[in-house]
């Protein structure tokens, strides 16, 4: 075991920012722009036993999985979908060697690109565990054991998230993973099985599809995607089982016992008890708040009952200038969502108005078809009792959806029917992720549907089947007919 070291106080910064995802090194960034000094700490450590920045986001979630989803479709496309152009391919051959490799060289040089920002910017990029203590001080331990003591005139926690285990199938690192280890497959799973039909199952059970899975996703609730608009969801659920996702709703899983060969996972739905046999078994139910030894007992920090950093609306923790910010506190667990609030602390620091507008927080499911989101689904806004209105344009009816074979999906649009407000935008189609942009801007101006309505797009686009939504709001489509 290590010797351990002890320096008292032997450093002082305006700044300290305890996780470096992108909510802890965009806000450690944004601090030494306003002129301060900055230490950011951070233990994350590969599978290979390096070191890297940029947490969960980088190192094992959104990059990662971004790159196999676009390989995969590659791969898919090519055995599938070519020939539809005239492009005739034969032998197409899967390269899972390869393709991981570029999915680690990838997530190599953005991490070592966040290095690079620090290096930049004269921030201290510590290794090691950061953890508060009372009156502002950090005591960072590295990975050799020594401890230093670190003032701060001010404290920023961004310790991001971590999966959520369940009793009955606890994680082997084999044969039942979670979502990092079901981006580590050196082979394609014959029968592949996931617990939870989320945005994090979704994705994975996609690209092991793709890849020639026999894919099962679980999913103990009811309703298919209950976040998203019952349209879009509708839409969605029934591409995805003509994409072979074998996707069960109302399935509670009650066991999962690991055998020579596989996983065998017994599970209840309305129909009874029932078992059946994967290889590999992923486990992507959700995510809890990582904040195990984040701080003291006595530093003065609260945690709610779902286990996150209790703070205001300007990710203020009731300790004075100590804030938390991304996946330990409320709201969605998104890598913009944590990377604005770390901007916005950051702001507010250096003595600026600053705020984020938790209103339009743009959701993307990086699936094919995407799916993005933005505000409110009809059902919220009709709940909430106000007069509204909606739009809705195919990508069936877009020529350029057409040209690229990827007409299945659409572009919905509610507004308020008193001040024609844009209230909410759903899209589930080819770029949905990019085509949300438009709309998160949209609202965040607090426009109309006429505003949009009046917005030329270029044609022959997808940002096109945006404006004939728009114009469908009002019954106004030129290239849909418009429903009496």
């Amino acid at each position: 075991m290590a010797k351990e070291f002890v320096y008292e106080m032997s450093r002082n910064f305006d700044v300290v920012v305890i996780g470096a995802g992108p909510a802890g090194y965009v806000a450690a960034i944004r601090a030494t722009q306003h002129g301060k000094s900055v230490a950011c700490i951070d233990e994350w450590q590969n599978k290979d036993g390096k070191n890297a920045f940029g947490g969960t986001c980088l190192n094992a979630g959104c990059i990662p999985s971004k790159v196999l989803l676009e390989s995969s479709e590659l791969f898919h496309k090519a055995r599938h979908e070519f020939a539809k152009h005239g492009i005739k391919t034969t032998g197409v051959e899967l390269d899972l060697g390869t393709m991981q490799k570029r999915r680690a060289n990838i997530v190599r040089q953005l991490t070592n690109g966040i290095a690079g920002l620090f290096k930049a910017n004269k921030i201290d990029g510590l290794v090691g565990h950061g953890k508060l203590l009372a009156g502002k001080q950090v005591e960072y331990t590295t990975a050799d054991g020594e401890v230093e003591i670190i003032m701060a005139d001010n404290v920023i926690l961004a310790s991001g998230s971590s999966p959520v285990e369940l009793q009955i199938a606890s994680f082997d690192g084999d044969k039942i993973v979670d979502s990092w280890g079901a981006l580590e497959f050196d082979a394609v799973p014959d029968r592949l099985g996931v617990v939870g039909a989320g945005i994090i199952g979704l994705e994975l059970g996609s690209v092991w599809a793709r890849l020639g899975s026999q894919v099962t996703v679980l999913e103990a609730m009811d309703d298919f995607l209950f976040m998203v608009d019952r349209d879009v969801a509708k839409l969605v659920a029934k591409d995805f089982k003509r994409q072979g996702l074998d996707i069960k709703l109302g399935a509670t899983v009650t066991a999962a016992t690991v055998g020579k060969k596989g996983v065998a996972v017994a599970y209840d739905d309305a129909n009874g008890t029932h078992s059946i046999e994967f290889d590999k078994l992923v486990v992507a139910v959700g995510r809890r708040p990582h904040t195990d030894n984040l701080f003291s007992s006595d530093a003065g920090i609260q945690i709610d009952e779902r286990g996150f950093v209790v703070v205001d609306d300007e990710c203020r923790t009731r300790v004075k200038g100590v804030y938390a910010v991304g996946d330990c506190v409320r709201g969605p667990m998104l890598a913009h969502k944590g990377s604005e609030e770390g901007v916005m602390v950051a702001d507010l620091i250096a003595g600026e108005s600053a705020e984020v507008n938790y209103d339009v927080i743009p959701s993307v499911i990086y699936t094919s078809p995407e799916i993005a989101w933005v505000g409110k689904n009809e059902a919220e806004v009709k709940d909430s009792g106000r007069a509204y209105k909606t739009g809705s344009f195919p990508f069936a009816a877009s020529g350029r959806a057409k040209a690229m074979e990827q007409t299945t999906g659409m572009v919905k649009i509610i507004s308020s029917r008193d001040d024609d407000e844009i209230l909410g935008v759903h899209i589930v189609g080819p770029m949905a992720g990019e085509l949300i942009a438009e709309a998160v801007l949209a609202m965040e101006f607090s426009a109309s549907t006429e505003d949009i309505q009046r917005t030329i797009h270029a044609h022959p686009s997808l940002a096109e089947a945006v404006h004939e939504a728009a114009l469908a709001v009002d019954k106004k489509a030129l290239n849909f007919p418009n429903p009496p």
